[in-house]
Parts: structure tokens; C-alpha cells; sequence
């Protein structure tokens, strides 16, 4: 059998005009049809005006679609060029673009790249819009600077650990407005502890007493050095979260510029504490205004971790057909990995998803509450272990989400007294089920409710 009559038997051919990028770090390897050009496969440099240049090529020959592998951060300036000359760009996963087996070359995954898109085979992966994916960035990159001050807030700790300065046993957050001010002062040469315990704010537990005897330190200059230095890095990254929420409050801004205001009022809030690492904006109003509905009244999401699933998922979730669809992306659904009709494989994919680890932290908090979804996370606890039930708890926080912003469908909390007696209703239901089954019939005691 000739090449060309293998190609014809081939699988069927859905996009004409379709093109492959490798992508690289110095170079793109892009492969369109052979039957398009004589030079089906070439090699453009990373530089913007070659990745223009490769735009140029590939709008002459016509091509209407583009698909390349998400490789590091490289591909984003190749797609936000090939996006801006009306090419339809697709970001495929990399587990589901893997090549055969055989020789591996930049030039091969190029063609199969290609290749694979042509036949309809590649699934794009989630991106936002452009204003949703720039109060995405500010978000991450305030994320990472939150990061890096956490690491000199253990640095703090340790240079008044070495001076035997016990203010962490005192404070509940050497961060907070009586740590810092202590903090500064001992930097600015303050050394009498009881001057120092005067700084002590009025809402502190610890008396004053206590707090003057945890100040009395081993002064060390190397120490004291360490605490100056890691304090000053401390407050620059402050300074950096200020910017970034100046720049986060202006995105959102920007997002409502054409947004009516919600006919109806925006719900009282839930939550009478700051979270921790909050913007130092109230997220609400706008967030309200944006999306239509408020989902803060959904038990484990609060302002900031609504504000980041926005930023993370858009506004518009009908990229994912059903709740179910939108799990899965999370990875927070079961796996399916069956063969010979049994189940080989039903772990929850491992992933980065950033909103996946939020949603999980959430699922422990509300584990603690009164509430419908508390008594479904210790229920399900008791019976198949905590890291099940986190998952499946964060799977029901996701759903609600999922229905408030597609279906603008407004939550409201049974309590943890409707879900036990709806459990012990189906519990009820089966045991009856299961003795009809058997052939026995259950009867109703005044003492215990069921025999």
C-alpha cells in the first residue's frame, strides 16, 4: 500500500487551514499541511519580530486556527501575537498531545501538533478574557509577594527568639498593630520593657505584666542587625501589596465601567472580621456589581477567595457545559480510568489549579461550622477520612459556585439540622428497601424510632 493511499485512510480531515507550534525558549518549530507550501515545516527565532514575521507566514497561507503546547510562560507572547491577526489560538495540554512513540525531534511534535488539530483531536485550555486575565496577573503576582513576606516574617521571629524576646507567646500575630509597634521600637533602640509593654494595643489578651516580662531580651547586635534587615524587607513587600491592591481596585473598576448596577440590594454581609491578607479594599461592591449575585452567602467562600475565583474562572462559565464539567477541570471529581469494564483507577488528578487548593482550605474551615455543609464534611469525615471528605466538600463549595454564576442562583444555608435529618431519612429509606429485600418487614418503636 502506497503513502498516499495511507494518508487518504487516515482520519478525517475537520480543520483545512490548521497550524502546529513547538514552542521553545530560543526557538518555534510551526508545521502547517504539506499541501499548503512547499516548506511545510519551519523554525522562527524567539525574538518579538521573527514571532511577527511567523504571524505573516501563516496569515499568507491562510491559516485559521493555531495549536501549540502550554510550555512554561514562552507561548504567551506567541499567542497574544498570532490572537491580534484574528488567528483562533488553542493551548493544549501537554498530557494530551503526547507524541507516539518513536524518534523525538522539535520538528516531529511540530507536525504532530498539526496533525492532531487538523483531525479535531486537541481541547483548548481555559483562558479568561484579557481584562479578566490582567486581574488574574495582579492577583498572582500579589499572591507571590505575600509569599515572600511570610519568609521574613520567620526571619522576625527568629532574631527575637535569639534575644529571648518572647513576643510570639504574647501576641497572637507579631504582624499585627501590637507586634509591629514593638518591633519598630526595638529596631528605633528602645530597649526598656516597660516602655515597650505601654505599645501594648487594648484589644491584646496578654496583661501588661505578662507582656513586660516577655520584653525583658538578650540584646546581640548581629541579632538586632537581622531583625533591622528582615523587618525592612517585611514592610517593602507591604508596600508592594498596597500597589498591587491599587492596581486590583482599578481592574475591577474598569470591569463595571459598563456594568449596571443589580436591581436588587447587595445582601448583608456574613463575615464581621478582616480575613487575613485582605485587600484593603472592601471586594463586595464591586464583585457584586460584576457578577450579579453574592457569593459571599456561600458557606467557605469570603471576600477575598470570591474575589480570586473570579479573577481565576471569569465571569462567564458556560465554557463548561455542566457543574460537573467545571469539577472536573478543578480536579475535584473522581477519576475515570476503566478497562474490561472495571475500574483501574478513581483518584482526583493531581494538579496546580490554584482555585482547587483554595476551594480545599475552604472545605477545612467550613468542616467547623454549624452549617449543612460542615455536618456533610464530618459525616463524610467520620466515615472515609478526612482527605476524602475535604474533597468532596470543596466539590459542593464549587458547584454552588458554579450555579451562582451561571444560573445566578442564590444560596441559602438549610443548616446542619436539615442535612442530619435529611441523612437519617435515607439511611431510614435504605434499611426499609433492604428489608423488603430480604423478605423482613421493619416496624416503628416509641423508644428508638426504628426496629
Amino acid at each position: 500500500m502506497s503513502k498516499r493511499s495511507i494518508k487518504a485512510a487516515g482520519l478525517p480531515v475537520i480543520h483545512d487551514r490548521a497550524a502546529g507550534i513547538d514552542i521553545g525558549a530560543r526557538f518555534h518549530v510551526v508545521g502547517v499541511a504539506p499541501e499548503l507550501c512547499e516548506e511545510a515545516v519551519r523554525t522562527f527565532q524567539a525574538f518579538t519580530g521573527d514571532i511577527e514575521r511567523m504571524a505573516d507566514w501563516l496569515v499568507s497561507l491562510g491559516i485559521e486556527t493555531v495549536a501549540m503546547e502550554s510550555t512554561g510562560v514562552y507561548w504567551v507572547p506567541v499567542f497574544d501575537v498570532l490572537q491580534s491577526r484574528g488567528i483562533e489560538v488553542i493551548v493544549a495540554n501537554a498530557r494530551e498531545a503526547r507524541a507516539v512513540p518513536g524518534r523525538k525531534s522539535d520538528v516531529n511534535d511540530a507536525q504532530w501538533l498539526q496533525r492532531l488539530h487538523a483531525c479535531g483531536l486537541l481541547r483548548a485550555s481555559f483562558r479568561p478574557a484579557r481584562a479578566i486575565a490582567t486581574l488574574r496577573a495582579y492577583l498572582r503576582l500579589r499572591e507571590r509577594h505575600l509569599d515572600y513576606s511570610a519568609a521574613h516574617i520567620q526571619h522576625m521571629q527568629k532574631a527575637l527568639t535569639l534575644m529571648n524576646l518572647q513576643l510570639h507567646h504574647v501576641v497572637s500575630d507579631v504582624t499585627g498593630v501590637t507586634g509591629m509597634k514593638i518591633i519598630r521600637a526595638i529596631v528605633g533602640g528602645q530597649r526598656d520593657p516597660e516602655v515597650l509593654a505601654r505599645m501594648r494595643d487594648v484589644r491584646c489578651k496578654a496583661s501588661p505584666e505578662t507582656v513586660r516580662a516577655a520584653l525583658v531580651g538578650n540584646y546581640q547586635p548581629e541579632h538586632l542587625f537581622e531583625l533591622t534587615q528582615a523587618l525592612a524587607l517585611y514592610e517593602v513587600y507591604q508596600e508592594r501589596l498596597r500597589e498591587c491592591d491599587a492596581e486590583i481596585e482599578r481592574s475591577l473598576a474598569e470591569l463595571n465601567a459598563d456594568k449596571p448596577c443589580p436591581a436588587e440590594p447587595m445582601p448583608k454581609s456574613r463575615h464581621k472580621t478582616v480575613q487575613p491578607n485582605a485587600v484593603n479594599f472592601d471586594t463586595r461592591p464591586p464583585l457584586y456589581q460584576l457578577t450579579g449575585v453574592d457569593l459571599t452567602q456561600i458557606h467557605g467562600i469570603g471576600p477575598y477567595l470570591a474575589l480570586r475565583m473570579v479573577a481565576e474562572c471569569g465571569t462567564d462559565l458556560s465554557k463548561w457545559p455542566t457543574a460537573k464539567h467545571f469539577t472536573s477541570w478543578l480536579t475535584l471529581a473522581p477519576g475515570c480510568k476503566i478497562s474490561g469494564g472495571k475500574v483501574l483507577l478513581a483518584h482526583t488528578r493531581k494538579t496546580t489549579n490554584p482555585v482547587s487548593a483554595h476551594l480545599r482550605l475552604a472545605a477545612v474551615a467550613v468542616g467547623r461550622t454549624d452549617t449543612a455543609l460542615g455536618a456533610f464534611y464530618r459525616r463524610l469525615a467520620a466515615r472515609v477520612g478526612k482527605a476524602k471528605a475535604v474533597t468532596a466538600t470543596a466539590r459542593k463549595i464549587a458547584v454552588l459556585f458554579y450555579n451562582a454564576m451561571r444560573f445566578g442562583i442564590h444560596y441559602k444555608d438549610p443548616g446542619a439540622d436539615h442535612y442530619e435529618r435529611r441523612y437519617r431519612e435515607r439511611v431510614i429509606k435504605q434499611l426499609y428497601r433492604r428489608a423488603a429485600e430480604l423478605g423482613f418487614s421493619l416496624q416503628e418503636s416509641s423508644s428508638v424510632g426504628v426496629s
